[in-house]
């Protein structure tokens, strides 16, 4: 568990993540700032701090590009979730007007839930 801002999160903030990151097949649970700053970030497979910054870059980014899409094809509608799928990986984010909340967890633990 790390807050990379040094600042007070939320207890109530905190202990929703902490429920978050025990769901099954829940691997990484990072919450970054509007300019990909991690603000927490907690992980069950012990990512790096590095790798978790990397995620908030490029995620931040492909929100950033979804959220235009959204609005060219809609201009009263805006991104309110993002979810990718990919062979290994399911990243589910949240974005918000200062934060991005993001969530990878393993697809196939997912369906096996179903």
């Amino acid at each position: 568990l790390t807050q990379e801002n040094g600042g007070s999160m939320s207890s109530e903030v905190e202990e929703i993540m902490k429920r978050i990151i025990k769901h099954k097949g829940v691997r990484e649970v990072i919450i970054a700032d509007k300019e990909a700053n991690l603000v927490y970030q907690d992980s069950n497979t012990g990512t790096s701090i590095e790798e978790h910054k990397k995620y908030a870059a490029n995620l931040a980014q492909l929100t950033t590009q979804a959220r235009s899409v959204v609005r060219d094809l809609d201009a009263q509608n805006d991104l309110s979730f993002l979810r990718i799928r990919s062979k290994r990986h399911e990243i589910m984010v949240a974005p918000d007007k200062d934060f991005l909340l993001m969530v990878v967890q393993d697809p196939s633990s997912s369906e096996s839930k179903k």
